[in-house]
């Protein structure tokens, strides 16, 4: 029978290590993403959002309205660091609205 380790691991560690063994960090990274973008703006730009892919450290919004696209553009790096701030950690650089 097989003698058990005595170590105690967090299980938010644990998942860490599973999503890293896994290669499941870029999926993760995305669902993070756009939990964030949905949080942040709030129901009334999300509502105009087809679509939200993070491509390396480029975050890339697909917007219905050329108006709110033309309102963003004003404040994109406003919402680079408050998406960074609530993913608590830098995976944004840039933001390219389409």
């Amino acid at each position: 029978m097989a003698k058990r380790q005595n170590e105690f691991h967090s299980i938010q560690d644990l998942m860490k290590d599973v999503i890293k063994e896994n290669k499941l960090t870029k999926g993760m990274h995305q669902l993070s993403v756009n939990e964030a973008w949905s949080k942040i703006m709030g129901t009334g730009v999300v509502s105009y959002t087809n679509s939200i892919e993070l491509q390396r450290k480029t975050l890339i919004v697909s917007l219905k309205s050329s108006v709110l696209r033309e309102e963003l553009s004003y404040g994109k790096e406003k919402i680079v660091k408050m998406m960074n701030e609530e993913l608590g950690e830098p995976l944004i650089s840039k933001i390219l609205l389409c």
